[in-house]
């Protein structure tokens, strides 16, 4: 069975918010579209490496000859140890880096505080030609933010349809908008946190205060329903990928990124020069 016949739906129909979606439905140990097993996976994530670096890499070569058109913005957001980490290395990390703008965003600084909550967002919105990846992005304001009230109620509500306007003008702007949330069970982030108080090599890995929002593990749940119910739209679904099993979140999160560039359809661009000039040129030098 080949890579693309492993894949019985699509990996953006299977995994794509529909109307009626319930996050507390999600087995987070399923692979929902994808009938192969974790060696399968494995195999299926080192051919996709190919076929996303050639996309990608044409993407960046229209941007350099000034022809790009779109870009691509990868949202990811989850709970700690679900695996966004391992989805920068081993995806995005699969393309040239040239052609990549990861941003992370942590606390807001004192300056970032005195502006909107999108100001310091739509300053790492990916150049045309590019992809963009936020480890963790402008979604953290209407999560951490409505569980640890950092802000009033009516901010967040109005949060929400701030970020659907936000997003749906960087669609207008030729961005692709694929926003991911890792879906990892309390069971297996456990187990991860454990891990890494077992080898020295990962303890600094580990925050103390992952414990602590551990014991709000249901309000982060109902948060992310409500943000995910609140701004998947046509122009930016939200994709709620299970993350127990990392084999199988990588090789869909690749998916996704395949499917946006295969819908900009990036182009080698057309020499500026006379190929055969440049031939007898450089023979003769």
């Amino acid at each position: 069975m080949s890579r693309s016949q492993r894949w019985s739906t699509p990996a953006a129909d299977a995994l794509r918010v529909d109307p009626g979606f319930r996050l507390a439905d999600i087995d987070t140990r399923s692979t929902p579209g994808y009938d192969g097993d974790k060696d399968d996976g494995k195999a299926d994530l080192d051919a996709g490496r190919e076929p996303l670096e050639d996309l990608q890499e044409r993407l960046f070569a229209e941007s350099v000859a000034g022809t790009a058109t779109g870009s691509v913005l990868l949202v990811l957001q989850a709970m700690d140890t679900a695996g966004k980490g391992g989805i920068v290395r081993h995806v995005v990390g699969a393309v040239d880096p040239q052609g990549v703008e990861l941003a992370s965003f942590k606390k807001p600084t004192a300056e970032e505080l005195a502006h909107d909550f999108l100001w310091r967002i739509e300053k790492r919105l990916p150049n045309t030609g590019h992809i963009g990846v936020f480890d963790r992005s402008h979604y953290e304001d209407v999560l951490i933010g409505r569980v640890r009230s950092l802000a009033p109620a009516d901010e967040i509500d109005r949060r929400y349809g701030a970020v659907v306007a936000f997003e749906a003008q960087a669609a207008e702007m030729g961005i692709r908008v694929v926003k991911v949330m890792l879906h990892i069970s309390k069971d297996e982030q456990r187990e991860r946190l454990a891990k890494r108080l077992e080898r020295p090599d990962k303890h600094w890995k580990y925050n103390p205060s992952d414990v602590d929002e551990r014991e709000l593990w249901d309000d982060y749940m109902d948060a992310y329903q409500v943000a995910i119910e609140r701004t998947s739209t046509p122009v930016a679904p939200w994709h709620v990928v299970p993350a127990d099993r990392k084999w199988y979140a990588r090789l869909a999160v690749q998916q996704l990124l395949i499917d946006a560039l295969v819908d900009i359809d990036p182009q080698w661009p057309a020499a500026d020069y006379d190929v055969e000039v440049e031939r007898r040129r450089l023979a003769e030098s």
